[in-house]
């Protein structure tokens, strides 16, 4: 018996989570199905709650809730030994200063410049190019006046010269897609938010590795349902792609629009449940 709480999946049993915590009725449900479909942007108490009552659960969301924001997935690429920006996390200014006064050679990791990551937000929000020790200390100022509202945690990271692109593989299940995310001269990111193009043919041997280091990162997590960030090094210093961050809610003009992603991903739990016999 398959148990559905997304609603563009029909399951044996379906049931809704959204804007409240999952209940008794619930657990008694998971504990009774053989699989359980979950939606994409489900609650970390109904993954817990899943997983705990249920061996089989789409999608894989252990390290996501185990590795929260920025902060958590640059200890995860670490973790993992993957080639990444380097980054160090903070989380709240207080952590940030005492590493600054411990350790004398803290300044020297960053050069000029280096980008500033707060440790929420998507699409190119809150993250700054910080060319100089103005541009610090304006950044600093902001964490302050986030801090005073409750919103903690950064990531300061280096800055990879990748003509001003980066790739983005999509897994769906088994699934990978891969597309170009270009933004516009002059500004930074490749949000398409923010004015960026896609481009799906360019540099196909490109496109292949990251979509190998995808892979292999997601066999390596679990990650069965998120969108990937990689960045190539334009100078040709280093050939292996870096692995920028994780989007475990990512737009879909990509994948070519939302329907066409609730076909993919529909498949994908469909080829999900026949692997499993469910």
């Amino acid at each position: 018996m398959l148990l559905s709480y997304h609603p563009c999946y029909e399951g044996d049993e379906n049931r809704l989570c959204a804007g409240r915590a999952p209940d008794e009725s619930d657990r008694a449900a998971m504990e009774a199905a053989d699989g359980v479909v979950l939606p994409q942007g489900c609650r970390k108490d109904l993954f817990e709650m899943a997983t705990a009552c249920c061996d089989h659960v789409f999608p894989n969301y252990h390290a996501r809730f185990a590795f929260p924001g920025k902060t958590g997935q640059a200890w995860l690429f670490k973790k993992k030994g993957v080639c990444h920006p380097y980054t160090e996390a903070f989380p709240d200014l207080a952590a940030f200063y005492r590493r600054k006064d411990e350790e004398s050679s803290f300044a020297s990791r960053f050069t000029y410049p280096f980008v500033f990551k707060f440790d929420w937000s998507g699409e190119g929000v809150n993250v700054r190019l910080v060319r100089s020790d103005d541009d610090f200390k304006e950044v600093i100022r902001l964490a302050e006046t986030y801090e005073q509202t409750g919103q903690k945690g950064f990531v300061i990271q280096e800055f990879i010269p990748a003509r001003n692109r980066c790739l983005r593989v999509v897994v769906i299940g088994k699934r990978f897609v891969s597309y170009w995310r270009v933004g516009k001269d002059g500004t930074l990111g490749t949000a398409l938010s923010k004015g960026a193009e896609i481009d799906r043919e360019a540099d196909p041997v490109l496109q292949e590795r990251g979509i190998q280091t995808i892979t292999g990162f997601c066999r390596a997590t679990g990650i069965n349902l998120a969108g990937f960030d990689l960045l190539f090094d334009e100078t040709g210093a280093v050939k292996e792609p870096f692995l920028l961050e994780i989007n475990y809610f990512f737009g879909r003009r990509g994948l070519g629009g939302s329907f066409r992603f609730y076909e993919m991903l529909c498949a994908e739990i469909d080829r999900w449940r026949a692997d499993l016999n469910i």
